[in-house]
């Protein structure tokens, strides 16, 4: 239980960070945003993962996290053709 709870604040602390950051350079860009929250994601995900035991919640979060691959994926997809049709 102490694992989960550290996970989700981590996150929600990480997610707060990247915010006011965000905020105080005045860019707000949601496809930046996901991402750098996508990678706090996988690295919680990957020091809170263990070799021989995995707990539920560790299986929801690499469902969320191959979702937001899946994401992060459409975010290149959609700035390479940008980049490509100028």
């Amino acid at each position: 239980m102490k694992k989960k709870i550290f996970a989700i604040v981590a996150l929600i602390i990480w997610i707060y960070i990247i915010s006011m950051i965000m905020v105080l350079a005045r860019t707000m860009n949601l496809e930046i945003f996901f991402v750098l929250v996508l990678i706090g994601l996988l690295v919680i995900l990957e020091l809170s993962d263990s070799a021989f035991v995995s707990p539920p919640h560790i299986l929801k979060m690499k469902y969320i996290a191959a979702i937001g691959v899946v994401i992060f994926f459409i975010i290149v997809v959609r700035k390479v053709l940008e980049i490509i049709n100028g």
